[in-house]
């Protein structure tokens, strides 16, 4: 933006304070002082959204101005503009005269039509520059005893709104040890415990905190609160209708959550001693007046799980509650892995982020339901736990029993539209894991089913370059194995590839736990597609399938 263009909107915003304020030049100085630190910031850092925020505050200040007449009928008419908060960050602001003001989550705009009020801004700056409160009174002139009060309460205003920012804790794994005894870990480092007891004030605050798992980064709340609950899905953005996974540390911590008189099944005896704790969730009859049904989507049935990492089972024990954890991503995006994905999605909109480094499986916890008449085992959501292992397991402990459980996998071995209309555990019925940017699906073992288009993989990746309206070459993201076809294959020249390799095709383990990384970080290099390549479907690999179907939006079956 050329420096004419500063300098006018500076002369603006003097032209507006003098024809607001009172004929006392003390009290426009401080305000324009601070317009004038704004601007200078912005010609530093070129921000173009610091200067459409002033020259959204002066269309402000104009219209108040010129409506004064309205502005008489509102009694103690106020507006506030608050410096530096991201949008989103204030939940209340106080008022002058000791109320508060409830904020909401809108971006600055000038009035909509010229009979409109002002409208409430929040403006974002530069770090550094000082809150600045300008409050119009009923006649639309600067008040000039606001701003000197204003200055006593700047500081602690300043710090309290800073506090609303995200912060990241870290917190180191293997100072966390829990013997077969005790339900209580013992915690070597003084900064992890202070991290573990801060971040279990804020639950009991009732607000969510973002922590890691063996699985994925969760969001976790307070889950016999519903109030705690609620805000899981409102950071999120989640649909009301899709079930939470409630995370308990202890097997007495588990009892004291189901109906007393549920007597555990043989094979959830069995599962619970070979993979918990670990990832694996288990679903176990609900009682709603111990489970808040906003936990349940009001089903019958409640999902739970006990994770194996160390920091996530030392903060449920910490805070000495249950907590309902999905993953921390918003709705429908790829599950973050680590906390820096959790960062970057909800920075401002989380108080508390425990860093545990990345996650060891990479996607979510199995799901599994062993509460049927049959008897069997049904795999609701593959994940971190395999249904070889189920399998294995069940096979070894059941050897000489009159009837093994079949252990049986939803969409492979049966169907049930009515579960997948109405869902008791998450991951079934909306499309998940999608980045903002388009995935396609490359099969490359698959044979291609009948009525679907085979392409050459030459071809079909080369004519990738056409597909684009943009000046410059696409930018297209590559996920394969390692060693895959697609992996060894020579790429075509006039596209800007962005690999990012998945591991061997002999480890579906490692695919699972760099999945998710791959998509976030393929998004973060801002490519224009993202291409995937298949895997078998098998052990780790049932659940990498699982997860990229729900993230593509196209599928291609190629030749070679």
């Amino acid at each position: 933006m050329a420096s004419h263009v500063v300098v006018s909107t500076y002369r603006s915003i003097l032209r507006e304070l003098r024809k607001s304020a009172s004929s006392e030049r003390n009290v426009v100085n401080p305000l324009s002082s601070s317009f004038r630190s704004i601007l200078e910031g912005y010609r530093q850092s070129g921000n173009e959204r610091v200067l459409e925020d002033v020259q959204n505050a002066v269309a402000l200040m104009q219209a108040s101005r010129q409506h004064q007449v309205r502005l008489r009928i509102v009694k103690n008419f106020s507006i506030f503009m608050v410096l530096p908060v991201p949008l989103g960050q204030i939940q209340s602001v106080d008022r002058p005269d000791g109320g508060r003001e409830n904020s909401c989550y809108c971006s600055a705009s000038r009035p909509r039509h010229a009979c409109d009020p002002p409208v409430r801004i929040d403006v974002v700056t530069p770090p550094g520059f000082p809150p600045l409160l300008l409050q119009l009174d009923k006649q639309g002139k600067t008040n000039k005893n606001l701003l000197t009060r204003m200055s006593l309460k700047v500081g602690y205003r300043y710090l309290r709104m800073a506090a609303t920012s995200t912060k990241v804790l870290k917190c180191d794994s293997a100072s966390i040890v829990f013997d077969s005894v005790s339900e209580q870990p013992t915690i070597t480092s003084p900064d992890t415990l202070a991290s573990l007891q801060i971040a279990a004030r804020h639950l009991h605050d009732l607000q969510p905190v973002a922590f890691p798992t063996e699985t994925v980064y969760g969001l976790g709340a307070l889950a016999l609160n519903s109030t705690a609950a609620s805000r899981i899905f409102t950071t999120k953005g989640r649909p009301s209708d899709n079930p939470l996974i409630v995370h308990v540390s202890s097997f007495k911590m588990l009892r004291s959550i189901i109906p007393s008189n549920f007597t555990l099944p043989a094979t959830y005896q069995i599962l619970m001693r070979h993979f918990w704790p670990g990832a694996l969730t288990l679903l176990f009859p609900s009682d709603p007046n111990v489970i808040p049904p906003i936990i349940t989507a009001n089903h019958s049935t409640v999902a739970i799980r006990m994770p194996s990492h160390p920091v996530a089972r030392a903060l449920i024990a910490i805070t000495d509650a249950p907590l309902a954890a999905p993953s921390a991503n918003s709705s429908g995006k790829p599950s973050p892995t680590r906390a820096e994905h959790v960062l970057r999605d909800h920075d401002g909109r989380l108080g508390i982020i425990l860093d545990g480094g990345p996650c060891d499986v990479g996607v979510e916890s199995t799901v599994v339901d062993g509460l049927q008449s049959d008897g069997n085992i049904r795999v609701l959501r593959p994940g971190g736990v395999t249904v070889e292992d189920i399998s294995r397991v069940l096979r070894r402990e059941l050897d000489g029993a009159e009837c093994i459980p079949q252990v049986l996998v939803h969409r492979r071995d049966y169907a049930d539209q009515e579960l997948e209309q109405a869902p008791t555990t998450p991951g079934m019925k909306y499309r998940h894991y999608s980045p903002s940017v388009p995935v396609t699906l490359l099969f490359t073992r698959s044979p291609t089913p009948v009525g679907e288009q085979s392409y050459s993989a030459s071809e079909y990746l080369a004519t990738l370059s056409f597909k684009s309206d943009l000046s410059r070459p696409i930018k297209v993201g590559l996920l394969t194995p390692t060693d895959s076809v697609l992996g060894t294959f020579t790429l075509p020249n006039g596209i800007e590839w962005h690999r990012f390799f998945l591991g061997p095709v002999s480890n579906p383990a490692v695919t699972a736990q760099k999945l998710f990384d791959g998509l976030l970080t393929l998004e973060e290099e801002k490519v224009d597609l993202i291409l995937i390549e298949e895997i078998e479907e098998f052990k780790e690999g049932l659940a990498v399938m699982n997860r990229v179907r729900k993230a593509a939006g196209e599928f291609k079956y190629l030749t070679f």
